[in-house]
């Protein structure tokens, strides 16, 4: 366990050093600065998707889902369409960075616990259900973004076309204290909770003989699902698919189904996804091509391998 990790920890710092160091030309200063803030935010993303993916499954019994794809993503679209739509593009750019991300994030973690507590509430072995209802809230939530977006101008809808699709381009500095303070103590409590989220993860029937409060820690272990994935969507956009991937991989890394483990070599496989990923794009592909885009193609991908291998649970 102590190698793999070992040689993550090794890969991130490489990988990080080269996205920093790579090219910097002579306005170095400048070019640094930029490149730390985005590099800050890659890790912050990374880390936040990875915790939120793995808790979200632990609830669900289910290595397929993550809560991405239970509509939150539309939702956020909603939300930038909404907004654009009532402020209009130039009330939108006049919108504070922070108070548009706490806007967001407050409105995205409210909508994820009312989501996650009604459905999982109900019995979280029903997983086709879940997973039905998430798509047609994402349906739901697209066709009224969809019916805004037939209204508005096209200046508008250029705006909510550029706000809408993840980019670690608008990465703002000014969010990234606030936004790294929430992420470090939801992962500092998921990984406190590790040795709990061990008995969760046998069943409700396991859990309450083990004397573990079974629903109080499902509400507990939703409301730190909801808080990174809200902070993570409200920073980048829409990554459906990251989670999948990176703890898809973690997992026969990790080499053990405690959560302890598994939680800390998520978080370096998330943060080292993002930042390779951005530094090969950005320094060898001369960005012909998206990071997201490219992270949601090998998504789905691995999210088909999942299901047509039968490893759901």
């Amino acid at each position: 366990m102590a190698r793999p990790l070992v040689l993550l920890t090794l890969a991130l710092l490489l990988a990080s050093g080269l996205y920093l160091l790579a090219g910097l030309g002579p306005r170095w200063q400048f070019v640094l600065t930029l490149r730390a803030t985005r590099l800050a935010g890659l890790v912050l993303v990374g880390v936040a998707v990875a915790v939120a993916t793995v808790l979200f499954q632990t609830v669900a019994r289910n290595r397929i889902l993550t809560p991405q794809i239970m509509g939150l993503d539309a939702l956020f679209v909603l939300l930038q369409t909404a907004l654009v739509a009532g402020l209009g593009p130039v009330g939108f750019a006049l919108l504070s960075g922070p108070a548009r991300f706490t806007l967001e994030t407050s409105a995205l973690v409210l909508a994820a616990l009312l989501l996650f507590g009604t459905l999982l509430g109900r019995g979280a072995s029903d997983i086709p259900r879940m997973i039905l209802t998430g798509i047609i809230l994402g349906v739901l939530f697209r066709a009224l973004s969809g019916f805004l977006a037939r209204v508005m101008d096209p200046n508008a809808f250029a705006v909510v076309q550029a706000e809408s699709a993840a980019s670690f381009g608008r990465i703002e500095p000014a969010l990234l204290p606030v936004a790294a303070a929430v992420t470090l103590a939801v992962v500092v409590a998921a990984l406190w909770l590790a040795p709990r989220l061990d008995v969760l993860a046998l069943g409700r029937v396991a859990a309450v003989s083990l004397g573990l409060r079974h629903d109080e820690m499902v509400l507990a272990v939703l409301a730190l699902v909801a808080v990174l994935v809200a902070v993570a969507t409200a920073l980048v956009g829409p990554l459906a698919f990251l989670g999948l991937i990176v703890v898809a991989l973690a997992r026969p890394l990790a080499g053990s189904d405690r959560h302890l483990p598994l939680l800390v070599t998520a978080m370096l496989l998330g943060a080292l996804v993002l930042v390779a990923g951005q530094t090969v794009f950005e320094r060898a592909l001369g960005q012909q091509s998206t990071l997201p885009a490219v992270v949601e193609f090998l998504g789905g991908l691995v999210f088909l391998g999942l299901l047509l291998k039968g490893r759901i649970r």
